[in-house]
């Protein structure tokens, strides 16, 4: 018989990537204050992937990687004890490649966060390929810090939420904001153009089609205002030509923003959906994406 997969938690151990970059260093500041607010330890990774494959690295190589990540996780660890006093740190090398390291560290109740880019990535690249192959494979929660900070906390915990496939997503950004004492603010987009070709009219009422679309979303807002009742909700159904668009919008207003992180069944293209790839690469605030096939 087979076993019901484990929750999803934001209630466990803090796993960071760092490389030495100010978008790495973004990344350890907000990490530590996650772990800090959930009261957990927070673990620092450096990737120096000297046993990922690369047969022409030398011994002196090897050391100079070894080295170099001493420095790297000497500095975030002080940037992460500056920015949260009463968290446990701990920093460690990991030989292997980004993904493989923060993922099997952060094992089945951790989250895992990143920063948008590192070292080696192209100027283009708003996301770099370390960070977007954590969030593809992640099993856990995983944090995406832009780069840019907020000039102060907006008391905001967004979620994005279509249909009951996002419950999930929707139950995380709630202890979120209830532990953070923010407002919850489910945000649906509603499509307009998905509906041609569909069985509705021109004499169809648009907005009798956007209720239906919303109706899911709306009973999970109201069980979640029966649930927690020291919680504010709004929830705001948003008719428009682009989701990706006004969702990126509205992280403007917001310090976290929670996506379900609707990914591909077919192995051709990118892995993560073109909603999930526009709010990594645009967002305002952190994204934190948890993966909708669970564990």
């Amino acid at each position: 018989m087979r076993s019901e997969r484990p929750s999803l938690t934001l209630d466990g151990p803090v796993v960071v990537g760092t490389d030495g970059t100010p978008d790495a260093h973004r990344a350890v500041r907000w990490a530590a204050g996650e772990a800090a607010s959930r009261e957990q330890p927070l673990m620092i990774v450096h990737a120096t992937r000297t046993e990922s494959g690369h047969p022409h690295l030398s011994a002196k190589g090897v050391r100079q990687a070894k080295d170099h990540a001493a420095v790297v996780l000497a500095e975030a660890e002080e940037l992460a004890r500056e920015a949260a006093p009463g968290v446990a740190v701990s920093a460690v090398p990991c030989p292997y490649e980004t993904a493989s390291c923060l993922l099997g560290e952060a094992g089945q109740d951790g989250t895992v966060v990143v920063g948008t880019r590192g070292h080696g990535g192209f100027l283009g690249l708003l996301v770099g390929s370390d960070a977007l192959r954590v969030a593809a494979r992640a099993k856990v929660p995983t944090a995406v810090v832009p780069p840019r900070d907020r000039a102060g906390p907006a008391g905001i915990v967004m979620v994005a939420a279509r249909d009951e496939r996002d419950r999930e997503a929707v139950r995380l950004a709630a202890d979120l904001a209830l532990r953070r004492g923010a407002v919850l603010r489910v945000f649906s987009a509603w499509i307009f153009l998905e509906n041609v070709g569909s069985m509705a009219t021109m004499f169809d009422d648009p907005s009798g089609l956007a209720a239906t679309e919303s109706a899911e979303v709306a009973r999970a807002v109201a069980r979640l205002r029966e649930d927690r009742p020291g919680l504010e909700v709004r929830h705001d159904v948003v008719r428009a030509g682009s989701a990706a668009a006004v969702l990126v919008s509205a992280t403007a207003d917001a310090d976290v923003v929670v996506i379900g992180s609707r990914r591909r069944s077919f192995p051709v293209g990118a892995p993560l959906g073109h909603v999930t790839h526009a709010v990594l690469h645009h967002a305002h605030c952190p994204v934190l994406l948890t993966p909708l096939d669970g564990r």
